[in-house]
């Protein structure tokens, strides 16, 4: 059980059905450490195993998203031995792949600055919506580091030469033009960010749950998959969601009208 501080580090909420997500680190800008990293794995979990999720919200506390790894951690990360820094990014790694494994949709909230690790948080999830001030920017290089895992998604959100100038010059981005390189879906002014962020999670709500999480398993699912492979894997799916209650409802209804 982790202790009462550490709970605190992630607010988690439902909310009809919504799970909201928050780093609770405005102090530290949100700051990644493995206290927090362990805490949001759990609430991505449990808004994984709640049947009545549509769709998980995550955000951060205060004007920042998130600001990457804390001095703590990158302390920890100068003094570590090679296997203590292997468990130390494995853990991170999970993380990511966490995102993807959750059935619903992962939408990340960016307000502020999304830098380093932070951005490899927001570019992990499924949808990226940002306020029109927010800054996106993996400035890594800048201290002799790599952002290794996040490569993986950033190369399959993104162009290639987009991808390696994002990661070989750490500049940060505006969330405009993080929106014109595909890295944010959508970005809404400051002052109606939260209203037009609830519109548009709600969109979930009203859509079949058994369709989206399909969708998103077959998408991710394509990854490195031949052409014709991909097509099978798609016929699978095709007769899966047939089978479906929402499907057979969904038919039923239409053919009412």
């Amino acid at each position: 059980m982790r202790d009462e501080k550490e709970q605190r580090q992630i607010i988690y909420s439902v909310e009809g059905a919504i799970a909201r997500v928050t780093l609770n680190r405005p102090e530290k800008r949100n700051a990644l450490d493995d206290a927090l990293i362990a805490n949001l794995k759990d609430a991505l979990r449990a808004a994984d195993a709640d049947g009545a999720v549509s769709a998980v919200v995550l955000t951060g506390a205060g004007a920042d998203f998130c600001s990457g790894a804390d001095l703590s951690a990158l302390k920890k990360i100068s003094e570590s031995s090679i296997v203590e820094n292997l468990e130390d990014a494995h853990s991170l790694m999970e993380l990511f792949a966490l995102i993807r494994r959750v059935r619903v949709p992962v939408i990340a909230a960016v307000r502020g600055r999304a830098l380093a690790g932070g951005c490899g948080l927001a570019t992990a999830c499924d949808i990226v919506l940002a306020a029109r001030t927010a800054r996106f920017g993996y400035p890594e290089v800048k201290i002799g580091f790599v952002p290794a895992m996040v490569m993986a998604i950033l190369r399959r959100n993104v162009s290639e030469k987009r991808a390696f100038e994002l990661i070989t010059r750490g500049a940060e981005i505006s969330a405009e033009e993080a929106e014109s390189v595909g890295l944010v879906n959508h970005v809404y002014e400051d002052d109606a960010f939260k209203n037009e962020v609830e519109a548009y999670v709600a969109g979930f709500a009203k859509v079949s749950r058994s369709a989206v999480m399909l969708s998103k398993r077959l998408l991710y699912h394509m990854d490195g998959m031949t052409f014709d492979a991909a097509l099978q894997a798609g016929v699978d799916v095709n007769a899966i969601a047939r089978m479906t209650e929402d499907c057979r409802k969904g038919i039923t209804g239409f053919l009412k009208k």
